[in-house]
């Protein structure tokens, strides 16, 4: 996944070094936690499908059980892949303490665990919507566990 905001800042300030890391606390949940959390097209297709995300393991389940009309359509598999991993993500940092975003030199978010182990959560949001392996519900019961 490319963030606009950051090709944008490193178009005038260069390439970045290092790795941002953002925690559960208070002030991400403002800032860049809500950003990757909106998932609006993965939210609308659950939507439609009766299916409530509230940020829990359970709403995994859910998602995994959805119907995959989407796998026709190209463009929208790409964009439902890249919310699918966003939104396993923010549950992950939303109920797996210690694990918070980090945002790679080349722009891609992943979640750091406390174990300081980074797991690519839209490559793996890509591979459900393609094949629906992994479930996500695996996926997340796999990084809960530590």
């Amino acid at each position: 996944m490319n963030i606009s905001f950051l090709g944008n800042w490193r178009k005038k300030h260069g390439p970045a070094y290092g790795v941002a890391v953002f925690s559960g606390g208070s002030a991400e949940r403002g800032g860049l936690a809500d950003l990757l959390a909106e998932c609006e097209l993965l939210r609308s297709q659950a939507w439609e499908a009766g299916v409530e995300l509230d940020d829990s393991a359970a709403s995994l389940e859910a998602i995994d059980q959805m119907v995959p009309r989407w796998r026709d359509d190209e463009e929208l598999l790409s964009w439902l892949g890249n919310d699918a991993g966003l939104y396993l993500g923010t549950v992950v940092v939303r109920t797996v303490p210690g694990a918070g975003w980090a945002i790679l030199p080349s722009g891609e978010p992943v979640v750091r665990l406390a174990s300081g182990r980074e797991i690519d959560v839209v490559a793996a949001g890509h591979e459900w919507a393609v094949s629906g392996v992994p479930e996500l519900s695996w996926v997340y019961a796999e990084v809960a566990e530590g």
